[in-house]
């Protein structure tokens, strides 16, 4: 296979100051409207990158939740990204959407939702998936899979007929962006990339170079 041989010549859109939203979260709502329904398998799968006690970064996918003045998903706190998010409040997390030539990286803050917020939406997710996040201390090792698959078991049946409580080691994060960066792909690499960065409480846009 010849990496270096593999490439795109972008040209599904554009993307102009003119016509971008003054309001970074709106834009961000166009397009992740477009990309649902363009079909985009999980548009809101994204990218989370964090920050450890050894100043190594880190990445993983995770699925974005809930969007309004900031950007949410749950996890375990006890995992590997819970305990550098407490280390280290500050990350990033990054859209692609190949199908329409797209990425979104924002960055910000990042801050655990209430309590009760956490168990609403605890309460929402399939039982299956209940059990599962008692199931697992996320991030840490394990014998066997055969230790999750008895675990679960005797958790279901533990569980049977009651409802299941939110583990204490389980919840949402909030990110309150502070900058965003829209990327459009655009043919000959010269991509559009337009930047919304706070600045105070308004958000100061400019276009970088590709």
């Amino acid at each position: 296979m010849n990496l270096a041989a593999l490439r795109e010549n972008y040209q599904k859109g554009e993307l102009l100051e003119t016509t971008v939203h003054q309001d970074p979260i709106e834009q961000f709502k166009i397009w992740f409207q477009e990309a649902s329904n363009a079909k985009v398998p999980e548009p809101n799968a994204m990218f989370l990158s964090t920050v450890g006690h050894n100043n190594k970064p880190a990445g993983r996918i995770v699925l974005l939740k809930h969007v309004d003045e900031a950007f949410s998903f749950f996890t375990n706190y006890h995992s590997r990204k819970g305990a550098e998010l407490a280390h280290h409040a500050q990350a990033s997390i990054t859209f692609f959407w190949g199908e329409l030539e797209r990425q979104i990286r924002i960055e910000g803050h990042v801050h655990k939702m209430s309590e009760v917020l956490s168990t609403e939406y605890f309460h929402q997710r399939p039982r299956e998936s209940q059990l599962g996040a008692w199931v697992s201390d996320q991030s840490s090792r394990v014998e066997s899979r055969e230790y999750l698959e008895q675990r679960y078991a005797e958790l279901a049946k533990e569980f049977e007929g009651k409802e299941i409580p939110k583990p204490a080691h389980w919840g949402g994060y909030e990110l309150i962006p502070d900058y965003f960066e829209f990327w459009q792909g655009r043919p000959s690499r010269l991509h559009d990339r337009i930047v919304y960065e706070k600045n105070g409480q308004a958000w100061e846009r400019y276009r970088i170079a590709p």
